[in-house]
């Protein structure tokens, strides 16, 4: 795994953590559950949704995905061992986007939140419960599938962002807002790869679903926290997630000026 390439973009990705066994299995329990959507995968015409979201199913094929020994190692080596939990079950849920030039929704640059505020979910610069984003891969996304986008290197501004907040935090959604425009003109990231593969994203990345899907079959993906207690930003922490926060703590270039 390339850590100096997490700490330097902010992500990297485990290719083949969970076999493709594991992976169509977890897309036939998926598929069971979007039948509660009147939806079922040997009728296209019930394909109408662009978008349909669903709690990620528990049930072996998903624990057995969550407990790759790929990816323990490398929650191990980003976050530090004994200091992550992770949901069994893989836990987050499963944004399904179907072929569709439909509008689905839920588009827009941000990184996610480690604590529900009330309106929206929020993050401090301490990252508190969230260590990392995982994105699992249940079916294979090409970049015509809707990939998730991700901004290189945004988890550096985003904590420079989270800084001017202190310990009170933001919204994740509102991160974004105080970041100049020239930081989303910067190289991006697609979320691709085959069934089985897990990208691990730091926190503070800042990340967007993407549309239209002008794909052939439905793109399956469950997006859980790796959850941690939060990182010490002294510079005494040697994790690699608190790494790139310190180093981004000191670039401010990127950040609009504060009213």
């Amino acid at each position: 795994m390339d850590v100096d390439g997490f700490v330097r973009d902010g992500w990297t990705v485990v290719r083949g953590a969970f076999d493709a066994a594991t992976a169509a299995a977890c897309r036939e329990i998926i598929w069971e559950r979007l039948g509660e959507h009147g939806v079922r995968a040997d009728d296209r015409g019930t394909w109408q949704p662009p978008l349909i979201r669903i709690g990620t199913p528990a049930g072996e094929p998903f624990r057995r995905a969550a407990a790759s020994p790929a990816l323990v190692a490398a929650y191990d080596e980003l976050i530090g061992p004994g200091r992550w939990a992770a949901n069994p079950d893989i836990g987050g849920t499963v944004p399904v986007r179907f072929p569709s030039e439909d509008f689905p929704g839920e588009i827009g640059w941000h990184i996610e939140g480690s604590w529900w505020g009330g309106d929206d979910w929020w993050a401090d610069v301490h990252s508190r419960a969230r260590g990392l984003l995982a994105l699992f891969l249940f079916s294979d996304v090409g970049p015509d599938d809707a990939p998730t986008k991700l901004i290189v290197g945004s988890h550096r501004y985003a904590a420079a962002a989270l800084a001017t907040k202190g310990e009170a935090g933001m919204p994740g959604g509102d991160v974004a807002a105080l970041l100049r425009p020239s930081t989303f003109c910067r190289t991006t990231a697609e979320a691709t790869g085959s069934a089985g593969d897990v990208y691990l994203c730091h926190p503070f990345i800042v990340h967007t679903a993407t549309w239209p899907h002008r794909g052939t079959e439905p793109r399956m993906m469950a997006q859980p926290a790796i959850n941690a207690a939060g990182f010490t930003l002294d510079g005494s922490d040697p994790s690699p997630v608190a790494r790139a926060i310190v180093e981004g703590l000191t670039d401010t270039s990127q950040l609009r000026p504060l009213p």
